[in-house]
């Protein structure tokens, strides 16, 4: 994978914390029954995956308001995993302890968006 001299997404923590809640979702999600695989289970890979996927082609695009309806496709997306995730700890699948981990990450990162919006809508850019 090429590397540049410029500024990159793979920089910003929350792009990083995207991506280990996408491994977290795969990994979580493998064991899940098989008939689950077109429902749940696709669903929430989607998802996560959509979040550092979201972040990164927000911060390519040419204006501030690209990025910022990116930063909140990417938030939306967050809100997903997480209704994904409730669901899936009431239907007994999945381990507590990853899905509890799962939770506190995607805590984190709605705040850490919530304040890349901001500091974009108010000029700088993240």
């Amino acid at each position: 994978m090429r590397t540049n001299s410029y500024p990159s997404f793979r920089k910003l923590e929350v792009w990083q914390d995207g991506i280990e809640l996408a491994v977290e979702i795969y990994r979580l999600t493998d064991p899940f029954p098989a008939w689950e695989r077109y429902g749940l289970t696709s669903q929430l890979r989607r998802a996560s995956v959509s979040v550092p996927s979201n972040i990164a082609e927000g911060y390519g695009r040419a204006t501030r308001g690209e990025y910022l309806n990116h930063l909140s496709v990417a938030n939306g997306s967050l809100n997903e995993v997480e209704t994904l995730c409730i669901i899936t700890e009431r239907l007994g699948f999945g381990d507590l302890t990853v899905l509890t981990g799962v939770a506190s990450r995607v805590t984190s990162m709605q705040k850490r968006l919530a304040r890349m919006r901001s500091s974009l809508t108010h000029g700088k850019r993240a």
